[in-house]
């Protein structure tokens, strides 16, 4: 028969010995989860490849132009054109020209008139010094700005419903009185001054 040792009735400090082969399985999914966070950044890194980036040690005196939307942190004196694009002038931008995008964000400072056919924020480490034209305007509490605001219309094709000119035509030509609308007719001969004012 069997009998159980003395040792086995002892209680046990350490945790037994084959709990130690599951920490391996533990170490090989933890790659698997740090891999798999690798792969999600790569869009956000593809999206930015279409933002130019001018650092804060760049000077610019002249004309900056572009066709793609622009991270600028330097320093430009002239005039910056970005018509169909953003811009956003990060904290250390310290710019002395006349603005032109589609989009502006401002973080730093800006000596000069802005153009923006869609919109323009001001944040509140920025200073701005001159006149912002443009369709919609925010800024934030603590934000400096000296100058105007000229509020774009947001212009819309509005089509307007009309009655065909040849109904009315026909009806003036069939014994001269129409039939488009209801109500008094109002006639005015040459020979008199008539007044639309009052039915004859």
């Amino acid at each position: 028969m069997w009998k159980p040792r003395p040792e086995d009735n002892r209680p046990t400090v350490n945790p037994p010995q084959p709990s130690q082969p599951s920490a391996p399985p533990v170490a090989a999914s933890a790659p698997a989860v740090v891999a798999q966070p690798k792969e999600t950044p790569k869009p956000v890194v593809e999206s930015r490849a279409d933002v130019g980036h001018i650092g804060k040690s760049v000077v610019i005196r002249g004309e900056l132009t572009g066709n793609e939307d622009l991270y600028l942190d330097g320093e430009i004196e002239g005039t910056v054109n970005l018509r169909d694009h953003k811009l956003v002038i990060g904290p250390n931008g310290k710019i002395k020209a006349t603005i032109t995008a589609r989009d502006l964000v401002l973080h730093g400072r800006v000596e000069g008139n802005i153009h923006a056919s869609e919109r323009v924020e001001l944040k509140r480490s920025c200073s701005l010094h001159g006149d912002v034209s443009t369709q919609r305007i925010a800024i934030e509490d603590g934000a400096y700005f000296k100058g105007a605001i000229d509020i774009k219309e947001h212009k819309e094709t509005r089509t307007e419903s009309r009655k065909p000119m040849a109904a009315v035509a026909g009806g003036l030509s069939n014994g001269g009185s129409s039939s488009v609308g209801s109500g008094p007719t109002l006639s005015a001969s040459s020979g008199t001054q008539g007044s639309f004012l009052e039915p004859k």
